[in-house]
């Protein structure tokens, strides 16, 4: 398995950026790394992910405003938040699962404790 631990979350205003970071370690070479988030009172819902082949994958919400990276070297994913709205607000996930491609919660192994996003005037 593999331990993630994020951090990076916040509160901002409309219009505002934010970058959230996720630390694995374990046997990462394993997992595709991904983020997922949950409001209050929904589902979690499937945000982006970074597959072993560089290929990213994003919900149709967050297309053209979030970035998914990654750094193998330290290990880490990255989600580059801009232009975030009031309906981004959520506790984000980080995620890791071996299904490539889009990821559903029944896909992920391990997840992260979550970071919280508020996006508020």
């Amino acid at each position: 398995q593999v331990q993630l631990v994020e951090s990076g979350g916040g509160l901002v205003q409309p219009g505002g950026s934010l970058r959230l970071s996720c630390v694995a370690s374990g046997r990462t070479f394993l997992y595709h790394m991904g983020w997922f988030r949950q409001a209050p009172g929904k589902e979690r819902e499937f945000v982006a992910v970074l597959n072993w082949n560089n290929l990213k994958y994003y919900t149709d919400s967050v297309k053209g405003r979030f970035t998914i990276s990654g750094d193998n070297a330290k290990n880490t994913v990255y989600l580059q938040m801009d232009s975030l709205k009031p309906e981004d607000t959520a506790i984000y996930y980080c995620a890791a699962g071996r299904r490539s491609g889009y990821m559903t919660p029944a896909d992920v192994d391990s997840w992260g404790q979550g970071t919280q996003v508020s996006v508020s005037s």
